[in-house]
């Protein structure tokens, strides 16, 4: 990455209305003044473009310090899989199409509860010492195959709360909430404004 350049982000959801856009909006908030400039975005495997945030969705990410207003579903092509610097996906079944559309897209595509996971099991020394936010993907990926894996493969995945419940869509959202603070940590240990 040169320097200046923004380091993207992109997130992948289904239908990019629920999960995917709570998690850019929340990440794009919390990097907000980084010593980086990032650039967030979402799409869906299955979205159609232009449809507006799920209403509960949206209602979720105000509550956590988002802004759903311009939100409008965009369709993950190769291109955007291509160009993304870090790709974090609700589940393992969007990382998988993430693969399938850019195979070079795998060292650098995670679902979002893998990232956290992994950056927490990191070294925060390795971590502040890194030089950009490509090094700390570089990091956070190496210790793929050094934290164990969990026992049930599920939690690696955001539940999907789209027509279900506000129940589940309180869960969805305190689980995106929750990774995206851990990830926003990791990706600004290098400037020194990690979150507290």
């Amino acid at each position: 990455m040169t320097a200046g350049r923004p380091f993207s982000i992109l997130v992948v959801c289904t239908g990019n209305i629920c999960r995917s856009p709570l998690a850019e909006q929340l990440l794009t908030a919390r990097l907000a003044g980084s010593s980086t400039p990032f650039v967030v975005m979402s799409a869906g495997t299955m979205a159609q473009d232009g449809a507006a945030m799920d209403a509960t969705a949206a209602e979720m990410s105000r509550a956590y310090g988002g802004a759903p207003e311009a939100h409008q579903a965009t369709y993950l092509t190769e291109m955007l899989a291509e160009s993304a610097d870090l790709v974090l996906t609700a589940a393992r079944e969007h990382r998988a199409a993430v693969v399938r559309l850019s195979p070079r897209a795998s060292r650098r595509s995670f679902t979002l509860e893998q990232f956290a996971r992994l950056a927490e099991a990191s070294d925060p020394a390795e971590l502040a010492a890194a030089h950009s936010p490509a090094d700390v993907v570089r990091l956070v990926a190496s210790m793929r195959g050094m934290v164990p894996p969990l026992d049930d493969p599920e939690a690696e995945d955001i539940v999907d709360p789209y027509r279900r419940g506000l129940d589940v869509h309180e869960r969805a959202a305190a689980d995106v909430d929750r990774a995206v603070d851990a990830i926003v940590t990791a990706l600004r240990a290098p400037d020194g404004s990690a979150a507290a």
